[in-house]
């Protein structure tokens, strides 16, 4: 009942007409900041700047800017407003007089600048940024001029700057405080603490030291500290200090967001439950601040949309007259050519299959139903009504019907394979087992439909097995320690042709330079040559013509037509010898590259054989061998591209090919492209409401742990979908989907959405140089990036010199040096003019993108590691440090090994600030490899095998409260397996192995499915990987360039090495 009440409010909300009207309680504000006396709450709403009277009413619009405006911020004085904005595509730091007046862009790099406070003299304006590594600390002043950075050190990440009165920059440092603040109930290493460092004085002080979330700082004039802590009962609620102890102000079953003190420190505004709310310090008492505000409802207006290169899935009727086909979650009819189209269902859901049943006039289809995929029926003529035929709390999905369309077949959630009576529609369940809700391989019929043919997870691979119908029999026919998946059984039920490695495993790498195999059934011989020439000698008699009898019934000629009707062709039988059955696999197809999924089809006494491969150069194409008796295999491309999908109705075959339907000639192998177009319309509010639904299912149905973490994820969906019907943009539903999924305190979790609705006319990129210029002469060459293009030989660049035009165009020092910088795209070449001791000397380099620049940074302080480590460790000790846990890393790694591991005595390997991957396997295995035997050549020196003998040596593994994901898995590898030993901090406790899934829009959420345990069952998770040696690299640490973890771990190494 209640989910009909919240679906009907949310259908109201969409169907009412696209109109600005007021509302007298407004949702989704944010942002919220006061003006010094508390009288005034300026805001972010519906991307722009409001504000309102401290005790409500009617709010004013005070920015109207494309793109966004959030973080608004007013001045100590009360004069000036400061706030954020992306209208040119990333968030810039923008000001205005608080009374109105001209907005002044500040900075105009193109990374996110997001404004946190003002200094208590109201000249300079705080802001974090990612322009030189993740994120940090900046500030600007309120007259323009080029921005600096406050803290040095690439790994200082701090953020949420407020400065109290006497000049102290209170500060978090932590992703749980900046990238994840919606994540709750985090309890670790990496948890948000309340710190502060006094530029003047050089003092550090850390007022917090709970293993929890404190963070959202906000400070009064008179020093009084307001920040959120989860501590009293694991939500967000409003804390002070009082005498220096840590107090909570209030106790909401709900958490509070972005809590913000007046000047004059009488009341302290936030969010809660997507509105605002006051709390009087004085009085103790919590308000909700009515607003009224105008509203834009823009996602009820209806949308137009084109099925042309949109098409998701489609089928081809029986009789090969009509197609019906999904794009954007709605389904369609249209004849076999494509020019008379009809859209047959509109319920503002979303429909994934669809399949043609024996009358050529019934469609069968999927849907979403409160989320859920289920199975419905429809008119192909859109006429009658759509029936509902399944109601699972599963996704139904992979259906496969039979030759005669008397049967389907189907997956169902987790771990059901489920037959359909096409009849009754009747479903019942052939088995039980693990095959997971996702990442499937599509059940299907053999020949003969007396078996189904699917996959299922052992170990975390596929092994194709076939279940036996009427007998209720299964046979595993690979049950293999590797993944073979995608089968398709051939036309004649002999072999099954199936994608593996055959010699590794899918995960946790994936499978690369997977090959098509067939595995014949029984031990079936080859064809002779001399039987073929036998039959050129065979006389074949013509078919013998029967003429009609008829019959006279009822006064009426009737013809007979029973006797004339072809014998129709018996079934094949299915033979199935198990016994080294094994040893009857077959390469079908390349030998190198990759090819995944396998379709079977048969013409003649020849087989075709489709899939996906990348053999050619790389890029992914769509491809056929064919197999005929007597001939070599013939491997011929259809297409380019890696989305295909081939199906055959009668003799006629189609193929679906980036979101256009191709009929497709089996003879020539060529593709006509079937032109469809057709326009229709849905509306935003639609889709959003099902999108929340199905993302909401998703968790429900993959979220590894079944206890959810102890959340109840049943009550989280109700409470979060009573805020549908106030959505009124895709930032809100990010929003709101982004806090529903952080209820469940993981990681690896996140929804992802964009739309054309929020797309920018303008958008700036930073063309970079790699110079780095002295934080006090803004102008002023101060060094050379390592790596970066302005480190080339030829280009001319000196510390000392100063910028004094770009492309020809002067430089003013009163404007930001990135907006010099500051293009639509990056330029091929620039031009930099410098003044070196009075002598104009002009430069030409190539720029680089931000992203290189931040890289090459990073880059330098890896090479600061090992110079400090071949200087502390005397030359003996080699040391390598991954980024992260990727292919790319990896290779890093190894070469690292090949170059020094050899000639070294010891192996550091620093996982810091790893942002994990999937190759925590290879890493280990190379650890793990120790001498075992020598051998050398006459007169020569003998040498170890295997080459490499690395478990042999001292081993110091670095981690520390940002080793994350993969780089977790590796560490309790590395433990579990003695390589030797772990220095630094606990881990992060961030580690689930994840994957996605597309919503309809092409929006995205993150599937954090496959637990990661350690051998005595310790949850990573929520346990991370401890350090066999403690210790910290603290801020101030960092901001000496000291760094006390790798000198422990040399200092350990030497003492082993004595």
């Amino acid at each position: 009942m209640i989910k009909t009440v919240l679906k009907s409010l949310a259908a109201m909300a969409f169907l009412l007409p696209c109109q600005t009207f007021a509302q007298n309680q407004t949702y989704f504000a944010s942002f919220p900041a006061l003006t010094p006396d508390a009288q005034t709450i300026v805001f972010s709403y519906d991307g722009d700047i409001w504000k309102v009277p401290v005790k409500g009413g009617v709010a004013d619009r005070i920015t109207a800017m494309q793109g966004e405006e959030i973080n608004p911020k007013i001045s100590p004085d009360g004069k000036w407003l400061a706030f954020s904005s992306n209208q040119f595509g990333n968030h810039d730091v923008y000001v205005m007089p608080l009374a109105g007046g001209d907005i002044k862009q500040l900075t105009f790099n193109d990374a996110a600048d997001e404004v946190d406070n003002w200094s208590w003299d109201s000249k300079t304006i705080y802001f974090t940024s990612g322009r030189y590594n993740s994120f940090s600390s900046y500030k600007v002043s309120i007259n323009g001029g080029t921005a600096n950075r406050l803290f040095e050190n690439y790994f200082n990440t701090t953020h949420h700057i407020a400065e109290a009165p006497d000049g102290a920059l209170f500060f978090n440092d932590t992703w749980e405080s900046y990238r994840f603040p919606n994540r709750k109930h985090y309890k670790g290493a990496y948890n948000p603490d309340i710190q502060s460092y006094h530029p003047k004085t050089k003092s550090y002080q850390r007022y917090t030291d709970y293993i929890g979330k404190d963070f959202w700082t906000s400070i009064d004039q008179k020093g009084n500290i307001f920040f959120v802590s989860d501590e009293g009962n694991d939500e967000y609620n409003l804390y002070t200090f009082i005498n220096g102890k840590k107090t909570g102000l209030t106790s909401f079953a709900t958490s509070i967001k972005r809590p913000f003190v007046s000047a004059n420190g009488t009341t302290v505004v936030f969010e809660k439950d997507y509105q605002l709310y006051t709390y009087d310090v004085a009085s103790k008492k919590v308000e909700k601040v009515n607003i009224s505000t105008s509203r834009n409802q823009v996602l009820s207006k209806e949308q137009e949309y084109d099925v042309k290169g949109n098409i998701s899935n489609f089928d081809v009727s029986t009789d090969g007259k009509k197609i019906a086909f999904i794009s954007r979650g709605e389904v369609f009819v249209s004849d076999v050519d494509g020019k008379f189209i009809r859209k047959i269902t509109n319920s503002g859901e979303r429909a994934m299959e669809c399949k043609w049943l024996a009358d050529n006039k019934t469609i069968l289809f999927s849907q979403t139903y409160n989320g859920y995929q289920n199975w419905f029926s429809m008119t192909g003529d859109g006429k009658g009504t759509i029936k509902q035929l399944t109601k699972d709390k599963a996704n139904n999905r992979d259906i496969c019907l039979n030759k005669s369309k008397t049967m389907a077949v189907y997956l169902s959630g987790r771990n059901e394979l489920k037959l359909m009576d096409l009849k009754t529609f009747d479903s019942r369940t052939l088995l039980t087992d693990e095959f997971w809700a996702f990442q499937n391989s599509a059940p299907s019929f053999s020949p003969n439909d007396e078996y189904v043919l699917f996959t299922v997870y052992r170990n975390f691979e596929q092994d194709i097995l076939v279940h036996h119908i009427k007998n209720n029999k299964t046979i595993n026919l690979t049950n293999t320690g590797v993944t073979e998946t995608a089968p398709a059984w051939s036309p004649d039920g002999k072999y099954i042709y199936f994608t593996s490695a055959r010699t590794k495993p899918n995960y946790p790498m994936g499978m690369f330079d997977a090959h098509i195999y067939r595995m014949a059934l029984n031990n079936y011989d080859q064809p002779y040559r001399s039987d073929k020439f036998d039959d050129l000698f065979n006389e074949t008699k013509p078919a013998e013509v029967k003429p009609l009898e008829k019959t006279i019934k009822n006064g009426k000629v009737k013809s007979d037509s029973s006797k004339s009707k072809p014998t129709p062709k018996p079934a094949n039988v299915i033979s199935i010898n198990t016994q080294n059955i094994l040893d009857r696999i077959e390469l079908v197809g390349p030998g190198f590259g990759g090819q995944f999924g396998t379709d079977v089809f048969a013409k003649g006494d020849k087989n075709y054989i489709f899939y996906r491969s990348n053999h050619e150069g790389g890029a992914p194409g769509f491809y056929r061998t064919t197999l005929a008796p007597f001939e070599a295999n013939k491997t011929e491309k259809i297409t380019d591209g890696g989305d295909n999908s081939i199906m055959q109705s009668g003799d006629s075959f189609f193929i679906l090919s980036r979101g256009v339907i191709n009929k497709y000639n089996l003879e020539s192998n060529k593709l006509d492209k079937i032109d469809q177009a057709y326009k229709f319309t849905r509306n935003l509010n639609a889709e959003f409401n099902q999108m929340f639904y199905e993302t909401w299912v998703g968790l429900d149905e993959n979220f590894y742990d079944e206890k959810f973490h102890g959340v109840d994820w049943d009550k989280m969906r109700t409470r979060y979908a009573t805020y549908l019907p106030y959505v009124n943009n895709r930032s809100d539903l990010r929003i709101l989907l982004n806090d529903m999924l952080g209820e469940l305190n993981s990681s690896h979790m996140g929804f992802n959405s964009s739309g054309a609705e929020e797309r920018k006319n303008l958008n700036y990129t930073t063309n970079e140089t790699g110079i780095i210029f002295d934080q006090q002469n803004p102008f002023k060459v101060m060094r050379i990036a390592a790596k970066s293009n302005a480190n080339r030989f030829g280009v001319n660049i000196l510390p000392g010199d100063i910028l004094t035009a770009v492309n020809g165009i002067k430089v003013d020092e009163k404007i930001d040096r990135d907006y010099y910088f500051s293009k639509p795209s990056l330029d091929q070449e620039m031009t930099l003019t410098f003044d070196r001791k009075g002598k104009q000397v002009f430069v030409n380099l190539h720029p680089e993108s931000a992203g290189t620049l931040r890289g090459n940074l990073y880059d330098e302080w890896i090479s600061n590691n090992r110079k400090n480590v071949d200087k502390w460790g005397n030359n003996r000790i080699a040391y390598s440090y991954m980024k992260n846990m990727s292919g790319g890393e990896l290779e890093n790694f190894l070469l690292d090994m090949v170059a020094e591991e050899e000639n070294k005595e010891a192996i550091i390997l620093d996982l810091r600030y790893n942002t994990g991957g999937n190759v925590h396997d290879e890493v280990l295995k190379f650890l793990a490899q120790r001498p075992y035997l020598q051998w050398k050549y006459r007169g020569g020196k003998l040498a170890p095998q295997s080459n490499f003998g690395p478990a042999a040596k001292p081993i110091v593994l670095l981690v520390n409260e940002q080793s994350l994901s993969d780089a977790e898995m590796t560490a309790a590898g590395f433990k579990q397996l003695k390589l030797g030993k772990i220095i630094g901090t606990e881990t992060y406790r961030w580690i689930i192995f994840t994957s996605a899934k597309g919503l309809v829009d092409g929006s995205s959420y993150r599937l954090p499915s496959w637990g990661c345990y350690t051998m005595d069952g310790k949850n990573l998770e929520s346990e991370g990987v401890k350090p066999d040696i403690l210790v910290r690299n603290t801020f101030e640490d960092r901001l000496a360039d000291q760094d006390p973890q790798l000198e422990r771990a040399v200092a350990e190494i030497l003492k082993d090495l004595k």
